[in-house]
């Protein structure tokens, strides 16, 4: 096993299902996303940024890549405007390079073997989360986007509204997310963490410092981890 840390007393065993954040964790979508926001530079006769300034900020979605490619956030003018221009280029070639994370064909593969519920659980619009997955033909057992309920992560609200659809207490599900807010809503909703080292992270907080209950190397990594138990009740 390849945890980065102790396994948190905060697990609860069994873990009968899982739930993922979808951008920086699930799949990496920031190829397609880098290339929105250069397109949306460039309309605007701004050079394009390097792909290693965009990919921190992916998973802070349209609000966060505004912010570097514009210095613009959500209270300044025309952000509102070149937000849903940016949506709409990504929207048009929104899975052109996008794809699973090395290693995650074969946990879902085992999840669903295993007859376990996955899901996922994402800030990112629900237009955009689901014509996503239906372009990589990935079919989760939930999916709640964004702005499907009134309020999303860091708040526990998603998760916990996941976890009803999966008919399971939220202590018997564990989230997995590359952004302190995915951990601090997982802790809000009684859920179990995983922190990822693979994903978009933005240097904001180590995240050694996001109180997880375990760090993930690699996808895989998940594997071992649930095989600490069995799924039955």
């Amino acid at each position: 096993m390849r945890f980065d840390a102790k396994l948190s007393s905060n697990l609860t065993w069994p873990i009968q299902g899982v739930l993922f954040d979808l951008d920086g964790t699930l799949i990496d979508t920031a190829p397609d996303m880098a290339l929105a926001l250069n397109r949306l530079r460039l309309e605007c006769n701004l050079p394009p940024l390097p792909f290693e300034q965009i990919r921190p900020q992916v998973s802070n979605g349209a609000r966060g890549l505004l912010e570097i490619g514009f210095r613009l956030g959500p209270n300044d003018q025309g952000f509102a405007i070149l937000r849903d221009r940016f949506l709409q280029l990504y929207q048009q070639d929104i899975a052109g390079e996008t794809h699973l994370f090395s290693g995650f064909d074969e946990v879902i593969d085992w999840l669903n073997q295993q007859g376990m519920h996955w899901g996922i659980v994402t800030n990112k619009p629900g237009f955009l989360t689901r014509q996503l997955l239906k372009a990589l033909d990935l079919k989760p057992s939930v999916v709640i986007a964004g702005d499907d309920l009134l309020r999303r992560k860091p708040f526990p609200d998603q998760l916990i509204y996941a976890a009803g659809h999966l008919r399971l207490p939220p202590q018997r599900i564990m989230y997995v997310g590359d952004h302190e807010r995915d951990i601090q809503a997982s802790r809000a909703a009684h859920m179990p963490s995983a922190a990822v080292r693979w994903g978009y992270l933005d240097g904001e907080r180590p995240i050694e410092d996001w109180l997880a209950d375990v760090i993930l190397t690699n996808p895989t990594d998940l594997l071992a981890l649930l095989s600490l138990t069995p799924n039955a009740p």
